[in-house]
């Protein structure tokens, strides 16, 4: 049996925009980070690497889903290409500056994310009001 909470997170995600499950992703990535780091400085080396390893595959999934007919994303692939390094080594080596160098790539690229979501949604007319997704 699915509780509410459960049913309504299924809801947010399989009913969101593409933009909107970009931005999820990114705070995914950005939580996963977090308690990987958290977990490595508390010694939870093995909670470190499940949570690291989920950061790694968003990572992955927006490698693998770059539209490469677009200039942004022969600039966006080395971006994503050294953060999931930095995440991988950071792993590894149980070393959190790299991990927290992997943090801040991802954080403003996210801030960039939610910039370009902001623009088009004016662009649409669409204004801060309506769903609320930027």
């Amino acid at each position: 049996m699915v509780n509410a909470a459960e049913a309504y997170k299924r809801n947010q995600v399989l009913n969101a925009p593409p933009e909107q499950l970009t931005l999820m992703l990114y705070n995914g990535c950005l939580k996963f980070i977090d308690e990987g780091t958290k977990a490595v400085t508390e010694k939870k080396y093995e909670d470190a690497n499940t949570l690291l390893q989920k950061a790694q595959r968003i990572i992955s999934e927006f490698r693998l889903t770059l539209n490469m007919d677009y200039e942004i994303s022969h600039q966006l692939m080395p971006l994503y290409n050294y953060a999931y390094d930095r995440l991988v080594q950071g792993n590894i080596k149980s070393d959190t500056a790299q991990l927290n160098e992997a943090r801040e790539i991802i954080s403003e690229l996210r801030e960039a994310w939610v910039g370009a979501m902001k623009k088009a949604r004016a662009e649409k007319g669409l204004g801060k009001g309506g769903n609320g997704y930027a």
